[in-house]
């Protein structure tokens, strides 16, 4: 299992999962040409991928679907809602094949090959978004961006994940003394907005096993958070836990706004890491 985050932030998402000859994106927030770049440098195509998992509509995460999917003719995976949205209104996606569309349900997972994808019900003000796990040989990936809160549906998603991709959008003293108006501010800080450093440092703490390999921290507002603020608010609250329960820290790291962050894989019998 492979997990490589493209793209992560306010301005643009996409993440790439591969397992084996299995090839997916979750979400196309950034340009075509840039999702073509980043996959040839890390030794893949577009022409290769077999599907692009939409989490919601907002424009951050569909931004470069219509090229890629008129290009390539990839499938498209997502809500019946987030499908219905992302083609209404003033998009940038274009016209795209109606074939290409294909409905996820939430809770009901779906196939590609011997890698098995979960789709799960967050808290966000979107028309019906989902986060997504992978399964494969054992191993677990969970990608878990764009929600206000978690509870226990949330940890149970995502428990005796390898891989955890998670939100850790803004740390909230930035938020409240900083420029943003008061009802973005709100919305934000909303169970229907985004995960904070510390919400996250909290969940990844709730979930933490001794197979947990690998933390990534993603969908940081450039805004209302700094890259070193989320690391260290997360990493305190990690390492004491783990200190605490007697189990290994887990490689943590933020996943760069605009250039592709390092891959992480996780094998069956071993683990190894990939710059």
């Amino acid at each position: 299992m492979k997990v490589c985050a493209i793209a992560s932030g306010s301005s643009g998402n996409c993440v790439y999962v591969g397992n084996g000859e299995t090839h997916l994106l979750v979400d196309a927030g950034i340009s075509g040409k840039r999702i073509e770049q980043a996959l040839a440098s890390i030794g893949t195509g577009a022409d290769r991928l077999k599907g692009i998992l939409i989490t919601h509509e907002h424009s951050d995460h569909i931004q470069g679907i219509g090229v890629l999917a008129r290009r390539y003719g990839i499938p498209i995976y997502g809500t019946a809602e987030t499908l219905c949205g992302m083609l209404k209104g003033k998009t940038s996606v274009g016209k795209i094949p109606e074939g290409l569309f294909h409905e996820v349900k939430p809770e009901e997972p779906l196939w590609f090959d011997n890698l098995m994808v979960h789709p799960h019900s967050i808290s966000h003000d979107a028309a019906n978004p989902v986060c997504y796990t992978f399964e494969a040989e054992g191993k677990k990936a969970s990608l878990v961006t764009d929600l206000g809160m978690y509870d226990e549906h949330i940890l149970e998603a995502v428990k005796e994940s390898e891989i955890l991709y998670l939100e850790s959008n803004h740390d909230v003293n930035m938020l409240m003394v900083g420029a943003y108006p008061y009802y973005l501010k709100q919305r934000i800080l909303g169970e229907r907005g985004h995960l904070s450093n510390d919400s996250a440092a909290k969940l990844i703490c709730e979930v933490l096993h001794p197979e947990l390999k690998h933390v990534i921290l993603a969908h940081l507002s450039k805004e209302n958070n700094l890259p070193e603020l989320a690391y260290e608010t997360v990493r305190i609250e990690l390492q004491a836990a783990a200190a605490k329960r007697g189990l290994p820290m887990p490689d943590l790291f933020v996943a760069e706004r605009d250039v592709p962050s390092k891959m992480v894989e996780v094998m069956a019998e071993q683990m190894e890491l990939f710059a």
